[in-house]
């Protein structure tokens, strides 16, 4: 909460009037402003003492709960030589812990770029309802620490692995129809406008509607690969729709190479 400027000037001559009247007072009137003086320093320094060190109130701690949902979900970034700052310990991650409230509840983290549950893919790294909640009553709870015996001894980071488009990649731009049949293994975006938020479907010859995915807030840096858990056939005839003329995917078939993960040690 930012400070309120005075609307008024202090008046220093005021102030000394009013300091001179009290010490003009007999000793029986000063004795009750006094000890109300009293009171509010004992106030005023029971809240300074306080100030910065928030009530516990939950029992998710980081120790047992939040480290492992940061490792699996952060990690492929927030670790000691990643491309972002480290949340693999409590002294990493404490000062953070109101920002990493906020930036989960509004998903700009971990950073994905569509809505979960429009299409189901398996690199992922959305948070749960369940996995939220946890993070944020952690975080309205007073962020606790807990014990280090609840640790991981080993943790796997994420590894999004390196990906380059194929040559068998059907590009997509605007609505399409498919020439061809397609065993659909993911989706790449090639040109897709910042913050884009389109809702891209597949139209089936026999009308089904096959929910591809749908971005939200994507960020051109990302330039990932979106790749479904499970492959979806697009029959010859196929249309797909719901993107602009001005933005391009890629239609990516086959296998791909599947999510890895790097073994580490975590140490307090």
């Amino acid at each position: 909460m930012q400070r309120q400027a005075l609307t008024q000037p202090v008046r220093f001559d005021t102030i000394f009037m009013q300091t001179k009247l009290l010490f003009n007072l007999s000793q029986s009137a000063r004795k009750p402003l006094i000890f109300a003086g009293k009171c509010l320093l004992v106030v005023l320094a029971g809240s300074l003492a306080s100030y910065g060190h928030d009530a516990i109130t939950t029992k998710v701690t980081f120790d047992r709960e939040i480290i492992r949902l940061v490792v699996s979900h952060c990690g492929s970034c927030h670790q000691p030589g990643g491309t972002s700052f480290s949340l693999m310990t409590y002294d990493d991650a404490r000062p953070w812990a109101k920002a990493i409230g906020e930036e989960v509840l509004q998903r700009r983290m971990p950073p994905w770029g569509a809505v979960k549950g429009f299409g189901d893919f398996r690199n992922d790294r959305g948070l749960t309802e369940e996995q939220l909640e946890l993070i944020v009553d952690w975080e309205e709870g007073g962020a606790p620490e807990g014990d280090p015996k609840d640790l991981p001894e080993a943790i796997k980071f994420p590894d999004d692995g390196k990906f380059t488009h194929g040559a068998k990649e059907v590009t997509v731009s605007g609505d399409t129809k498919l020439k061809q049949s397609i065993t659909l293994d993911g989706i790449w975006p090639k040109s897709v406008s910042e913050n884009a938020k389109w809702q891209v479907y597949a139209e089936l010859p026999d009308t089904t509607i096959e929910p591809l995915i749908w971005f939200q807030n994507y960020k051109k840096d990302y330039d990932h690969p979106f790749l479904l858990r499970r492959p979806v056939t697009l029959p010859a005839g196929t249309v797909i729709r719901g993107l602009p003329p001005t933005e391009t995917i890629a239609l990516m078939p086959g296998a791909t190479k599947p999510v890895e993960a790097v073994t580490g040690q975590l140490k307090k």
